[in-house]
């Protein structure tokens, strides 16, 4: 049977909505979406300039 006090005791709450916030604004999170828009504008360069 499950001791709810001892559980209570053991319990560390997990990071404040801001903490995350913080956390995740801080990384730098490239997807897909930014590689290929990187990759299309380098491309589009090269036709333009002729390389």
């Amino acid at each position: 049977m499950i001791d709810f006090e001892e559980e209570i005791q053991r319990f560390k709450p997990s990071l404040d909505v801001e903490e995350i916030e913080d956390a995740i604004v801080k990384t730098d999170l490239t997807d897909m979406n930014d590689i290929m828009t990187r990759l299309i504008e380098e491309a589009s360069k090269r036709d333009i300039d002729g390389r």
